[in-house]
């Protein structure tokens, strides 16, 4: 079970995923090693899944966002399970959630521009297995994002 202190080592990290030891130990008043153990201890647990880099969609030329939700011809394991699989293995399907109800699913696609979208629509969105519809609404601005849970 995570205290106070676990929560505020992980506020810290939220904030900024490259702070020291030695800088995150002064901002939550322990020394060095017992902010050490619980960070290693907030990891090995697997409240802490790992670190990566916040990189702009934009700034790498995937500045097109568009949701796409999917519904499925038929919601059995199989189908669900190659769906899932091509899914993730996808690059540009950047989040994906199964959902309660109808639709089945809600994609985040990035792409360059509205005609790579359409092209990616097309080539890669169409032919995912088990799919019965489509339906894509773009974004017009990202509020929020990558927030992670309140800690």
């Amino acid at each position: 079970m995570i205290d106070h202190v676990d929560r505020n080592i992980l506020r810290h990290l939220k904030e900024d995923g490259r702070i020291t030891a030695t800088a995150l130990a002064a901002k939550v008043g322990l020394t060095v090693a017992p902010c050490h153990r619980r960070l290693r201890d907030l990891e090995q647990s697997g409240v802490i899944r790992g670190y990566k880099a916040d990189i702009d969609p934009a700034a790498v030329g995937l500045g097109f966002e568009a949701i796409v939700f999917v519904t499925l011809r038929q919601v059995d394991r199989p189908t669900m399970e190659i769906f899932e699989n091509r899914v993730a293995e996808n690059p540009n399907i950047v989040e994906a959630q199964r959902l309660f109800g109808s639709p089945d699913y809600l994609l985040k696609v990035i792409a360059a521009d509205l005609p790579s979208y359409q092209r990616f629509y097309d080539s890669e969105l169409t032919v995912l297995p088990g799919v019965e519809r489509l339906t894509s609404t773009l974004v017009m601005k990202n509020l929020k994002s990558n927030a992670g849970p309140p800690v």
